[in-house]
């Protein structure tokens, strides 16, 4: 009988990207459901966008590179990527907003790197930043919670706003949109309005923006479903809200009229989805067990200057942008010793 006959036989299971890729996505359902509950549904059209012109674009990059198509398009990385843009972008961004976001994503921030695992910048901040410097007014075109709206837009409205920039009775955006809780807080600082004054608007909720507190909240629970699932590991969420947490805790205590409270700084804007979705990424993270709470740490504090000093109300895809520039570096001076060696 010949020896490979004789050899264990190899069951090939499913890939591990896949998986994994597959566990985050189910990880951000809940949150999902709460942004459409809160700001309507236009999210879900964004999000079907995202992904078509994602799954459009690898495979188009795929084919200029000679690489097979069947197991990069369905690793679910493109997908993802999609799915953090969409959730990132205003819920009513034009869909040529999201064209060029996707595009510029997978093309120039994820294959002109060479790909899945060679990218050191994470893609879908990459697009968000561009986006942010290059169109901050359809950017900034936030909808209020629907509670607090005028007009609540049904899908069919919502999918006429994004595809036409009106809907059927003539509404526009500008009609719709609002600031969001983290710009009217910075605006209104500015100003010389006391924070504790500030969040008795309506735009507030009991410790963040009204709804955001909410979204983030499911954000912590997809994170902790992710953690136990073993797809990301504690380190980098817990640092960088622990460095967040305490320097706002700092702030506040020191000179409360500078900046909004802890709870607050971490239950508006994107510091969940930072935390658990986005600064977790293993390509574009450290990769030691020190380095990623000193990488989340930095994560952690760039947000909150970029809030309270920077020109941008919320900072966390530029402190991950910036936090990624450093991963080599970071590495370097983590790595554990080898066993024996002094």
């Amino acid at each position: 009988m010949p020896l490979s006959r004789l050899s264990s036989p190899f069951l090939s299971g499913t890939n591990r990207v896949t998986l994994q890729m597959l566990q985050l996505l189910l990880a951000l359902v809940p949150a999902v459901i709460a942004i459409v509950y809160f700001f309507g549904p236009g999210v879900l059209i964004t999000m079907a966008l995202a992904i078509v012109l994602a799954l459009l674009a690898e495979a188009l990059m795929l084919k200029l590179r000679n690489r097979p198509l069947k197991p990069f398009l369905t690793d679910g990385s493109a997908i993802v990527t999609a799915v953090l843009l969409a959730i990132a972008l205003p819920p009513l961004a034009p869909w040529w907003l999201v064209t060029i976001g996707v595009l510029f994503a997978i093309i120039f921030a994820k294959h002109l790197y060479g790909g899945l695992g060679y990218n050191p910048f994470n893609p879908a901040m990459v697009a968000y930043v561009v986006l942010l410097i290059s169109f901050p007014l359809e950017m900034t075109t936030w909808l209020p919670v629907t509670i607090l709206s005028e007009h609540p837009l049904d899908i069919a409205s919502a999918f006429q706003m994004i595809f036409t920039g009106q809907t059927s009775s003539g509404i526009s955006i500008d009609a719709l949109s609002g600031a969001t809780p983290l710009d009217a807080m910075k605006t209104q600082i500015g100003l010389l309005q006391h924070p504790v004054d500030i969040v008795q608007q309506p735009l507030f909720g009991l410790f963040g923006g009204k709804g955001w507190e909410w979204i983030n909240v499911l954000f912590i629970v997809g994170g902790l479903y992710l953690i136990y699932r073993r797809v990301i590991s504690w380190h980098i969420p817990v640092s960088m809200l622990a460095a967040l947490t305490l320097i706002s805790a700092i702030t506040w205590f020191v000179s409360p009229e500078l900046a909004g409270s802890p709870l607050f700084h971490l239950l508006s804007g994107g510091t969940m989805l930072g935390a658990f979705f986005i600064a977790t990424d293993p390509i574009t993270a450290s990769t030691t067990v020190k380095g990623r709470i000193v990488f989340g740490a930095g994560v952690g504090l760039l947000t909150y200057i970029i809030r309270v000093w920077g020109g941008y109300p919320d900072g966390i895809a530029f402190a991950v942008l910036l936090m990624n520039m450093l991963v080599p570096l970071i590495d370097y001076y983590t790595q554990p010793k080898v066993y024996g060696a002094k």
